[in-house]
């Protein structure tokens, strides 16, 4: 290297080490949205939403009933320009780390090319890019490169063990049946069915004949409708192989969750499926405590076609790192959002943004605290917000 050169590059390296690393992002990235530099955080605040779904869900493979009136935390955003984002939060994050943002320039946390700094903790991802979305008045896919398409297939994940309740009077499949014609007429062209009653409350060969009854009532009543399974870790890789020969040739999206994600057994089933009419089938997985490398080795090899982690805990900024490495094993993403519907609208969003989402999963919600903005339903498709940020509103103060 020329002496010149050499010593303007030590004195450049020298100048950035006294910088704090929020300085250090803000100058190195976001150079060309000067807006950013203009808000300071003001004001951070964690509040509680109420919300309920339309029906009472019930139980799956793992968990007990659902309910249907539910509570969240939200973290919403100020600033001296009078900018407010805000966004899905959570009460596993710290005071501490939620409330070091504030004192903070907007562009000392992200940035349109590279998402939020990735010392944060995820949990902020969401609401620092509403924030970002509102101050340059974008909608968040915008900002992220809008390499998607707007509507993107939708389908209902709230088909649960619905034939067990309620429980001193079972309602019998006529209930799932009755919850199937519920969200068609919402919208939805998908139904994502829940299975493993064997789990935990069938005996085993009942639970397991149950399963393939009701995903047979469902496919003679709706025949046109997309199926979707999920077995939340329930079945073993027998009880998976005898519930996809039980149902015959019933075609599905995706088999989920077939059982605790394992190199061995997501090999057999994968290759099971493939030579007994499944190969059209994705095998989806990764939703929870998530074993990351063995997905992507499993996803590498053709083994698991749909990659789950939840948009809250997992964020768009790792989203849009990661997305690339899918498209490279032709391996799809779908970002689990049971719960809220909050985070169903922010996957639209992210396959807007970035494309290779397959499907969503929809959680219809009804709240006073919220205004969900213009997210459309049409003939199995969501459409995305073109209102800056998330183009939500939080209605509580």
């Amino acid at each position: 290297m020329e002496r010149r050169k050499f010593i303007q590059s030590t004195a450049l390296g020298a100048g950035l080490t006294c910088l704090s690393p929020f300085e250090l992002f803000a100058g190195i990235n976001g150079e060309k949205y000067s807006e950013l530099k203009k808000h300071k955080i003001t004001k951070v605040e964690r509040l509680k939403h109420d919300y309920h779904w339309p029906r009472h869900v019930g139980k799956n493979a793992l968990k007990n009933n659902h309910g249907q009136y539910k509570s969240d935390e939200v973290f919403k955003l100020h600033t001296d320009q009078g900018a407010i984002g805000w966004a899905l939060g959570r009460n596993q994050l710290s005071n501490e780390e939620l409330f070091q943002l504030e004192d903070k320039l907007v562009s000392e946390l992200i940035s349109p090319e590279n998402g939020m700094r990735q010392d944060l903790s995820p949990l902020l991802d969401l609401v620092l890019h509403d924030l970002m979305g509102v101050i340059l008045d974008k909608p968040v896919y915008q900002l992220l490169g809008a390499k998607g398409t707007k509507s993107t297939p939708i389908y209902s994940g709230m088909i649960c063990f619905d034939e067990m309740e309620p429980e001193n009077n079972p309602a019998g499949i006529d209930k799932i049946l009755e919850n199937c014609q519920w969200d068609i007429d919402y919208g939805y062209r998908q139904l994502k069915v829940k299975i493993g009653r064997s789990k935990k409350w069938y005996p085993h060969a009942a639970g397991l004949k149950k399963d393939i009854e009701i995903v047979k009532q469902i496919h003679k009543n709706f025949p046109d409708i997309g199926l979707l399974v999920d077995s939340n870790d329930g079945y073993t890789l027998q009880d998976t192989i005898d519930f996809l020969k039980g149902i015959d040739d019933i075609p599905l999206v995706w088999v989920e969750e077939p059982f605790r994600e394992n190199y061995e057994d997501g090999k057999k089933l994968r290759q099971w499926m493939d030579k007994n009419g499944f190969k059209d089938t994705l095998y989806a997985d990764g939703e929870a405590r998530t074993d990351h490398d063995l997905c992507m080795k499993m996803g590498k090899e053709g083994i698991m076609n749909t990659y789950l982690p939840d948009i809250r805990s997992f964020g768009f900024t790792r989203w849009r790192h990661l997305m690339p490495q899918l498209k490279s094993y032709n391996m799809l993403a779908s970002p689990h959002t049971f719960g809220s519907m909050l985070k169903t609208h922010y996957v639209t969003h992210l396959a807007a943004a970035l494309g290779n989402v397959i499907t969503i999963e929809g959680v219809t919600c009804i709240s006073d605290d919220i205004d969900y903005g213009g997210y459309k339903i049409e003939n199995g498709k969501i459409q995305v917000s073109d209102a800056p940020g998330f183009g939500m509103k939080l209605l509580i103060e």
